[in-house]
């Protein structure tokens, strides 16, 4: 059977052409593939991601080589550290060793002189040298401080208990005798039998430890310390900022390894070594700031992105050019179009103004001017014109000032030759007059393109760096440098000119007691003060600078080659100074002493004359200060006297605080007469100097050079124990008890501890608090009235009288004399030594003695000598009297005579 099969169906419905082959449809992929424009990216894509995992790879290991490089650094530095610290603590270690033989040998009191004839005992600018004995008192130290009680303290309690055989380092603390933080390293003292004797002490400023920080090495926040085997930091030093007193887990840090880690105190991210420093139970620790020592990787790991965003951004320009050739011309321009646009966004953006400038050649070939053809918004603000008034302008009719200024011949140049002409100028033509510019022209073709920007604000920036070099940061004055440079620029000028010139040196007066007194914001507002005010007495082509502290220096160009035509201008410029001044809410006065030189008279060059005038002003200081003295030759002979006069004292004040027999300062005691009674009621303490080469030395010539240097505060320190220990000595011989008077000098009386020193004195002496009468001038007391009047009555409240010296010479009024807590007053000398026949004399004696009993106060006269002046006073009820009439001033042992045979003063007219 023959079966018949059924035709195909055709399709109702045709979608469209017959889709093609796959293997059409794959050729065709593949040739579009191999297009420019598409191929060149995807292979692009490959190279950037080759590029930036090549960067990566090298910034990983960029950043393991700079982590390891901080490790080594850090582990140079504590191994460095460590040898350093090893080295200063054995020599501590030395020291102790030695003072505890030296102790063992020749006893506390002789150690120290022993090891300081040796040279073998440290400088004591940086270490403090002590000896406590078996009770903790401080029986010896280097330098010598107040005795003091450490039977407290842990080391002393350590080294009592046990014998360790090793150093004990202490926390750092302060205690009563040094305000400022400092570590004791002390050793055990043994007796003949191995007892405990006592105990050895160096004191050291923890900052020594930390001196060894560069900020070249650790950086500006880098760590460098010692740390005890407590945990708690010995001395710490994080940049500029030394502390002491936190603690670190020592456990946490492992010696010999480097750590990463926050740290103390700032909880910046370290990397830190520790070294334990056997022997001594301290550890050496050593951090550096990981953001700083990896600074060098994060520059190179934005070296790194930097160079991989720059080729692929060159890739990708390079692709994007390529690909956009392939693409139609249409295509090409509207790119083209849009790069255009992208620029002039970008010059509109920018802080400095374009301007496009086409050349314009004149007939023989040279440039006759420029035509401007592009600009942006800022050459707008520049030049006070829109873009379209400027468009199509010549460069030389806008600004005709181009021709003469050189900015036109400088761009002519460059169009014609090339290469690059930069330059500054100050404008001249609105807008920008008064502005600096700077301005680069570089060659296009067809013309020059100018870049012009602003630097005011860079020129300003130095010229106050250069006027900061140059001046005072407290008074604005030229300082030494300007005035060292001016002062040879007017030198060479009046040398070529055959001119003279005038330079004064100026000191102030009794500054430094206004500075301790009232606080250095007080001192310079004083010195800004007066600056101002000598400024105002000088011609504009004088100069006044700041020499240094409370010194200044007037040069003084084109004056009469004849010294005294100055007085005119040295008195006012005196006036000026001493002039009262608020300062601190307070009504204050300083006087000045000048010294006065003139060129060529006085020297030919700076150093010369700066070091004369210097002789000069200290010449005017020792004629009484307040006043001026032009240049003598033999006045640096009288300094270079004074600077030995007060080496030589240093030395007899230390050698005298040391307990030296024969340190050269010592004090003698005249009498005081009651004039009634005759008797003996009291001395005063008169310090005497006997200089080893130069034999006795006034008071009135080292006194003065004390006062100046400071040293007086010490040296009547000294003065006032010695006379209570000799007045508690005398009465416990069973004399006659008397009180003893002690002068304060000013610099002692506006010290701040004084009423504690006094008390200290008396405390230590065992002396009554009456049984002390202190001498102030009334001149020191109205130098700050409140102030005075309220540490004399802290005085009186201990018991201690108080009496004027000098009453007289000074300016107190009448009211304030009556708030004074006194007791007495002294009639000034000056007065007393013509009494007898001066009527002027005897009228200001009858005054003072009227006012003295009028305000219940005992009257005393200083200076008699003759029996006239004796008879006088008697006869105008005075009390008291001291003077040579009686006695001079004697050593204690004929005080001691005096009041053991109860000799009594008995006056002339009394004896007939």
């Amino acid at each position: 059977m023959n079966a018949r099969l059924p035709a195909p169906r055709r399709s109702a419905i045709v979608s469209g052409p017959p889709a093609a082959p796959p293997r059409a449809r794959l050729a065709r992929r593949l040739s579009l593939v191999l297009e420019t424009y598409v191929a060149l990216p995807l292979f692009a894509v490959v190279l950037v991601a080759a590029l930036w995992t090549t960067a990566f790879h090298f910034i990983d290991k960029e950043q393991r080589d700079a982590r390891q490089a901080a490790r080594d650094d850090t582990r140079e530095l504590v191994d460095t550290y460590e040898a350093q610290m090893a080295r200063s603590l054995a020599g501590i270690d030395q020291t102790l060793k030695l003072l505890k033989y030296a102790v063992e040998q020749d006893g506390a009191s002789g150690a120290l002189a022993t090891l300081r004839r040796q040279s073998l005992l440290p400088p004591s600018v940086l270490f403090t040298v002590a000896v406590a004995n078996r009770d903790g008192l401080v029986v010896a130290s280097n330098p010598p401080a107040r005795p003091l009680d450490v039977s407290r303290e842990t080391y002393f309690l350590v080294h009592r208990a046990a014998d360790g055989g090793v150093p004990y380092v202490s926390q750092t603390l302060t205690d009563r005798t040094k305000a400022e933080p400092h570590l004791h390293f002390t050793r055990r003292i043994n007796d003949a039998s191995g007892h405990f004797a006592g105990v050895a002490i160096v004191e050291v400023d923890p900052g020594y430890f930390t001196s060894a920080y560069e900020h070249g090495r650790e950086g500006e926040r880098g760590l460098l310390g010692l740390v005890g085997a407590d945990g708690v930091v010995r001395a710490l030093r994080v940049g500029e900022q030394t502390s002491w007193g936190q603690r670190i887990d020592l456990a946490r840090l492992p010696d010999g390894q480097v750590s990463l880690a926050p740290t103390t105190p700032d909880g910046l991210t370290r990397f830190l070594g520790v070294r334990r420093l056997h022997g001594y139970g301290l550890s050496a620790i050593v951090g550096l700031d990981a953001d700083e020592q990896m600074a060098g990787f994060a520059r190179q790991r934005s070296a790194w992105l930097a160079g991989a965003g720059i080729g692929t951004a060159v890739l990708l320009l390079v692709v994007t050019l390529v690909s956009a050739w392939s693409w139609q011309v249409a295509r090409a321009r509207r790119r083209e179009r849009r790069a255009q646009e992208t620029y002039a966004a970008a010059s509109e953006a920018s802080v400095d103004a374009f301007f496009v400038l086409r050349t314009v050649w004149a007939a023989d070939g040279t440039v006759a001017d420029f035509a401007i053809e592009a600009t942006n918004s800022r050459a707008e603000e520049m030049a006070g014109l829109p873009k379209e008034a400027m468009r199509g302008m010549l460069m030389c009719e806008m600004l005709p000032s181009y021709r003469r200024n050189g900015i036109f011949d400088a761009a002519a140049k460059v169009a014609l030759e090339g290469g690059v002409d930069q330059a500054e100028w100050h404008a001249q033509v609105y807008p920008m007059r008064g502005r600096w510019l700077h301005r680069q022209v570089v060659p296009v073709e067809g013309g020059v393109v100018a870049i012009v920007r602003d630097i005011t604000e860079r020129k300003q920036a130095e010229e106050r760096i250069v006027h900061m070099a140059h001046h005072d940061d407290l008074t604005g004055l030229p300082n030494r440098t300007l005035l060292r440079l001016r002062l040879e620029q007017n030198i060479a000028q009046a040398a070529h000119k055959g001119l003279s010139l005038a330079l004064v040196f100026v000191d102030l007066d009794g500054f430094k007691l206004i500075n301790d007194g009232l606080g250095h914001n007080a001192g310079d507002e004083l010195l800004k003060v007066v600056g101002k005010r000598m400024r105002a007495c000088l011609r504009r082509s004088d100069t006044l600078a700041r020499f240094g502290g409370d010194e200044f220096v007037l040069l003084l160009p084109g004056v009469a080659a004849r010294a005294q035509s100055l007085a005119p201008l040295l008195e006012k410029l005196r006036q000026a100074v001493h002039a009262p001044v608020q300062v601190a809410g307070q009504s204050v006065q300083v006087s000045c002493s000048m010294g006065v030189v003139m060129y060529p008279r006085d020297g030919l060059d700076a150093n010369t004359l700066l070091m004369n005038a210097d002789a000069a002003m200290y010449r005017a200081k020792d004629g009484g200060r307040n006043n001026y003295q032009f240049y003598a030759r033999e006045m640096n002979a009288s300094g270079e006297e004074n600077l030995v006069l007060l080496d030589g004292l240093r030395q007899s004040l230390e050698a005298t605080l040391a307990g030296a027999p024969d340190g050269g300062l010592s004090l003698c005691y005249q009498p005081k007469v009651d004039l009634k009674t005759g008797r003996v009621f009291g001395v005063e303490a008169l310090l005497r100097w006997h200089h080893p080469e130069h034999g006795p030395v006034s008071p009135q010539r080292f006194i003065g050079l004390a006062e100046e240097s400071g040293m007086i505060v010490e040296l009547g320190e000294w003065a006032l124990r010695t006379a209570c220990r000799q007045n508690q000595a005398w009465r416990a011989c069973g004399l006659p008890p008397i009180t003893v008077s002690v002068n304060v000098s000013p610099r002692q009386f506006e010290e701040r501890r004084l009423v504690a020193r006094v008390a200290a004195a008396l405390r230590d002496s065992g002396l009554p608090p009456d049984a002390l009468e202190l001498e102030v001038t009334e001149s020191l007391i109205m130098r700050d009235l409140a102030q005075s009047v309220a540490k004399m009555r802290d005085l009186e409240a201990m018991g201690v009288s108080l009496s004027i010296d000098d009453f007289g010479t000074g300016y107190s009024s009448l009211s304030a004399l009556k708030s004074f807590p006194i007791s007495r007053l002294k009639i000034d000398k000056s007065f007393v030594s013509e009494l007898a026949a001066n009527p002027d004399d005897q009228a200001i004696a009858m005054a003072v003695i009227s006012l003295g009993h009028k305000l219940h106060l005992r009257v005393i006269a200083e200076g008699v000598e003759t029996e006239e002046q004796c008879a006088f006073l008697r006869a105008n009820d005075c009390d008291e009297m001291q003077g040579y009439l009686f006695s001079r001033p004697v050593p204690p042992a004929r005080i001691a005579e005096l009041l053991a045979t109860a000799q009594q003063f008995v006056p002339a007219e009394v004896a007939a």
